[in-house]
């Protein structure tokens, strides 16, 4: 199993995500990850492509919209567009919905502060290769640090979300119930993460690699991780 992890200027979560990536490839038996640069206009044939999170230039326009016309991302596209599995992580989500790889956008704060912390978010559905190690409805305790992750689409693109599918996950209590005071951004319906039409895409503000080893405090990102590599090995 190959994963490349994709580096702008700006990332600061490139190497924890790493990380995360080779202790769950190593666990199953794969290689190394690959950082690839963003001007990089090609690279090796992976599995998986990760963009992670940080302040791409800065957040210089919109949180993502620099990175999205980054020379690699046409060939991320490109990749997607045949069924590469793609994970954008906080600012990577931000990029994804830049170049239109996934729906709606990521606005600042309800708030207009910047939050970081952790949160409980629920998974909405265990049938996809991101998220086949949880239950549907399971409770994680994930991190988030973010400025601009205040999820927004119009109600048409929200219907279309929850008619298909593709909402992964929403901020909750700590008992899976969802209430305002557990939205930590103002993102429509809760939304913490969204995937693609065919769910080989998805982008979450949490961040999954900060609670991926014990030592961390915590493992709840670790399955995402796990299920990736037992899926794609």
């Amino acid at each position: 199993m190959k994963a490349a992890v994709i580096v702008f200027p700006g990332s600061n979560c490139d190497r924890d995500v790493t990380v995360a990536l080779r202790q769950s490839m190593h666990a199953g038996g794969g290689g190394e990850p690959t950082l690839v640069w963003h001007k990089e206009a090609d690279f090796p044939a992976v599995d998986l492509i990760v963009l992670p999170g940080g302040f791409s230039y800065g957040d210089y326009l919109r949180s993502g919209a620099m990175a999205a016309h980054s020379p690699v991302m046409t060939e991320v596209a490109r990749r997607a567009s045949r069924g590469v599995p793609v994970l954008g992580i906080c600012n990577g989500f931000q990029i994804l919905t830049e170049a239109g790889l996934l729906p709606g956008a990521l606005m600042r704060n309800a708030g207009l502060r910047y939050v970081c912390k952790d949160v409980h978010i629920r998974v909405e559905s265990s049938q996809t290769v991101f998220t086949s190690k949880y239950e549907t409805g399971q409770t994680l305790r994930i991190p988030i640090a973010h400025h601009d992750g205040n999820y927004s689409a119009d109600d048409d693109g929200l219907a279309r979300l929850e008619d298909g599918g593709q909402i992964a996950f929403r901020y909750c209590d700590n008992d899976g119930s969802h209430s305002s005071a557990a939205n930590p951004n103002g993102s429509a319906r809760n939304i913490a993460g969204i995937f693609n039409e065919t769910k080989t895409v998805l982008g979450m503000m949490p961040h999954p690699e900060r609670l991926a080893d014990a030592q961390l405090g915590g493992t709840d990102g670790r399955p995402l991780f796990d299920g990736l590599i037992e899926a794609l090995s």
